[in-house]
Order: C-alpha cells, then structure tokens, then sequence
C-alpha cells in the first residue's frame, strides 16, 4: 500500500469511490436513500481550494481510499476535510494507514481539526479510539462555514474534533 498525490486521471473514479463511502456511512444508519449524501460538488470545492491537497491509497494499481487536507502553512493548524475507505473492505487499518501517512506528511502540524456526522458511530469510533482525535464540540452547523452539515441529514449535526500535536 502506499499514499501517493492524486493523480489528474484518477479524479473521477477517486471521487466515485469517496462518494460510495459516504453514502453507504449514511445508509448504514438511516437504511437506502435515492439522494446522494456527498454532493460531488462539494468535492470539487474542495479540490480547488489553494490550500488542498488530495491523496489516494493504492495497492496493487487499484484506488483503495483517500484524503483530502486543507493546510495552513501559516499557522500550522490544518483540517482534514475527507477521508474515505472503499466500500467493502472497510475495517482492515487502511484509514489508519492513510492517517498515518498524512502526519507524516504534515510534521510541523500544531493541530489538525475535522469533523463527522453525529450518527456515524463508526466515524465517531475512529477519530476518538484508533486516531487520538478529541471531540470539543458539537455543532448545527462546523465552525469552518461550510455546509456539510446540511447534506448529511436533517438537523445538521457535528462533531468537531481536535488534535495537538506534541
């Protein structure tokens, strides 16, 4: 396995490979929905951002998951707005690979900061448990201004995580 830049030609299937992750996170809890929870859009908003950066986890020539991270090389305070493990081979430490290899990334990095949706136990498990995030807050709508919180579900809710590095 290894974490390289996402490539140009593989935009496309990374972004259909993140958005399947997504909608089967929601459809877990709320069971099969005709919307789609994570607007391609919002992906590409992100992807076009000055300060991103996406990465994609290949093993053997396939796209097994990915993040995206928004970096303040200013204050040294980055979030990371996605990351995601293809559908059906989830729970087998490829996020916290992925995890590992943008901290690596990143070594000057004070804080790193993300959020997930209220209902995703799973998500809510990884961040706290396998990544060491803290939950500090919960929240209608994240403090970053943007409206994920919106598409996921009704009420909008968070959970903000932080996490210091030493």
């Amino acid at each position: 396995m290894e974490l390289i830049e996402l490539k140009k030609e593989d935009i496309k299937e990374f972004k259909k490979l993140m958005i399947d992750a997504f909608q089967y996170g929601y459809e877990v809890y709320f069971g099969k929905d005709k919307g789609q929870v994570l607007p391609e859009e919002d992906i590409d908003n992100d992807l076009k951002k000055e300060n991103s950066f996406a990465y994609e986890m290949i093993d053997n020539d396939e796209i097994i998951g990915g993040a995206i991270v928004s970096i303040d090389k200013k204050t040294n305070n980055n979030y990371l707005d996605f990351l995601f493990v293809k559908v059906g081979i989830q729970n087998k430490g490829i996020g916290q690979k992925i995890w590992s290899n943008i901290e690596k990334l990143y070594p000057y990095t004070k804080c790193w900061r993300t959020c997930t949706p209220y209902f995703d136990r799973r998500n809510i498990n990884f961040y706290v448990n396998k990544l060491k995030f803290k939950i500090v807050k919960y929240s209608y709508m994240p403090e970053n201004g943007d409206n994920r919180g919106e598409m996921f579900f009704d009420d909008g809710g968070m959970f903000e995580f932080e996490k210091f590095i030493k």
